[in-house]
C-alpha cells in the first residue's frame, strides 16, 4: 500500500500542503506571497503550470488561480491558530507569529482542532497526520497489523503537552485506543509503554492505574496480555526525589514497563527470530565444542540438561524481555537542537528509536501496517521506515510533526 492508497484511506484533502507552507515560513524571517510560491514549487509541492493556469470561477466566470487560492487557504488557517501573522504596513507580507520566535515562550504547542486533519510528512511508506487520533483512527477502514505507541502518562505535573488525571487515564486511554483495536488483524499485537512512576497523591506508594489498565484491555477488548517486557533505561534521572532521595524509601526508578497485547494468541505473527542477539563467545565456544558433556539435573530437577545439548549452530540468541537502552540517541539529540534554533518546545519524552525498532522487528512483519495514535516527534514511523513497514501516526501538536518530519530527511518522500 503506496501513499496515495494511504490517502485515500485517510481521506485529507489531496495535495496538502499545510506542513510545506509552514516549512516554508520557518525557514525565512519574511515572505511575500509570490516568495511563498516560489518556495512550493523549489520544493516540488506546486508545478509552474499549476501557478499559470486560470479557471473561470462562480455566475460571472471570473478567472481565478485555484493553486494560490488553497495556499492562501492555509494562510488564513495558520492565522487563525496564531502560528503567523501579516507583517504590518507591508502589504502580503508573512512571517512567524511572535510566539513562535527563538524569543519567545518556547513551551507553546499548537494542538489542532477537532475534526481537523492536515498532512505532516509522507514518505513511499507512510504518513504523518497532524490531528486527533479519534478523528484520523475513526474513519479508518484498513486493516492494522500493529500498534506500538506511548501515550502521556498520567503525571501530577503535566509535561508540556498535558495529561488527563490519573483517575481518568484508563477510560481515557480505552477511549482512544478502541477505533484502533477494531481494525486489528487476528494475530495483531499492541504494545503500550507507559509509567511505572506514577504515585498516589502525598504518598511513596505507586498507583495501581497501570494494573487497571491491563485489566481493562482485556474485560472491554477480549485482548490477551502476550508480555510486560522491561525497558531498562540505565541513563533515567534519579527519582523519585522525595521518596528515594529525601525520605530513603524507595529505590530511584530504572524502567518502564511495555505492555504487549494480542487479540488471537495463537496466530501472533510476532517472532523472536526477527530480533535474534549475537551469542556470546562463551556459547560459541559451547557450541563448536560438541555443546554439553554429560547430562545434569539442576534446581530440584526443574531444569534438565541432556548430553550434547546446545551443540546445534543458530543464528543468534533468543533476546530476554528485559530491554536495555538509554533514552538519548543521536537523533533525538539532533531534533532537540533543532527545536532550540527555531525557537520550537522540544518533545521532552520521545521513545528511543533503538527500542521502536525492537518492537517493530520484532512485533510486525515486512509490509505490515503499523501505526502510533500518539506520534510524538515520530520514533515508530521513523523505525518503520527503516524496516520496511507501512506507517501511520497521528499527533495532536503541530511543533511535533514538524519536527518528526525532520526524521526523514533522507527518506523517499511521497509527492
Amino acid at each position: 500500500m503506496a501513499f496515495e492508497a494511504m490517502s485515500k484511506i485517510l481521506n485529507p484533502t489531496q495535495g496538502d500542503l499545510f506542513a510545506p507552507v509552514l516549512q516554508a515560513y520557518m525557514g525565512a524571517e519574511v515572505l511575500s506571497n509570490d516568495q511563498l510560491y516560489e518556495t512550493l514549487v523549489e520544493s516540488g509541492h506546486l508545478t509552474r503550470s499549476e501557478l499559470d493556469t486560470r479557471t473561470p470561477v462562480g455566475k460571472a466566470g471570473t478567472e481565478h488561480c485555484m493553486a494560490k487560492t488553497r495556499v492562501r487557504w492555509y494562510q488564513v488557517e495558520m492565522k487563525a491558530r496564531g502560528i503567523i501573522e501579516r507583517v504590518p504596513e507591508q502589504r502580503g507580507q508573512w512571517r512567524l507569529a511572535a510566539g513562535m520566535h527563538e524569543d519567545a515562550d518556547a513551551t507553546k504547542l499548537t494542538p489542532a482542532r477537532p475534526g481537523v486533519m492536515h498532512i505532516g510528512t509522507s514518505t513511499d511508506l507512510g504518513v504523518a497526520i497532524w490531528g486527533s487520533c479519534l478523528d484520523v483512527f475513526g474513519g479508518l477502514e484498513e486493516s492494522i497489523a500493529v500498534c506500538i505507541t506511548s501515550p502521556p502518562y498520567p503525571l501530577a505535573k503535566a509535561r508540556a503537552y498535558g495529561n488527563v488525571t490519573v483517575h481518568e487515564w484508563v477510560d481515557w486511554i480505552c477511549r482512544h485506543l478502541e477505533p484502533i483495536i477494531k481494525r486489528l488483524v487476528p494475530g495483531g499485537s499492541l504494545a503500550v509503554n507507559v509509567s511505572n512512576d506514577v504515585f498516589e497523591p502525598g504518598l511513596p506508594s505507586r498507583s495501581t492505574y497501570r494494573e487497571r489498565f491491563v485489566i481493562a484491555m482485556e474485560d472491554r477488548f477480549g485482548l490477551h496480555k502476550m508480555d510486560e517486557k522491561i525497558w531498562q533505561n540505565e541513563s533515567k534521572a534519579p527519582g523519585p526525589y522525595q521518596w528515594a532521595s529525601r525520605k530513603r524509601m524507595q529505590l530511584n526508578t530504572g524502567y518502564e514497563p511495555v505492555y504487549v497485547f494480542c487479540n488471537d494468541p495463537l496466530k501472533s505473527f510476532a517472532s523472536n527470530q526477527r530480533v535474534l542477539q549475537p551469542h556470546s563467545a562463551e556459547h560459541l565456544r559451547l557450541i563448536q565444542g560438541g555443546g554439553e558433556k554429560r547430562a545434569r539435573t539442576n534446581s530440584d530437577g526443574a531444569y534438565r540438561i541432556r548430553q550434547g545439548a546446545f551443540s546445534n549452530e543458530t543464528a543468534g540468541r533468543i533476546p530476554k524481555n528485559v530491554l536495555s537502552f538509554g533514552h538519548a540517541d543521536k537523533e533525538n539529540r539532533r531534533l532537540q537542537a533543532l527545536a532550540r534554533r527555531q525557537g520550537l518546545p522540544p518533545h521532552g519524552a520521545s521513545m528511543p528509536l533503538a527500542l521502536a525498532i525492537f518492537l517493530v522487528q520484532f512485533l510486525s512483519r515486512p509490509g505490515d501496517l503499523v501505526v502510533d495514535p500518539f506520534g510524538g516527534t515520530l520514533t515508530t514511523a521513523k523505525a518503520c521506515e527503516m524496516l520496511g513497514r507501512l506507517w501511520l501516526a497521528s499527533e495532536i501538536m503541530a511543533e511535533y510533526v514538524y519536527l518528526g518530519g525532520h526524521r526523514f530527511d533522507d527518506c523517499n518522500l511521497a509527492a
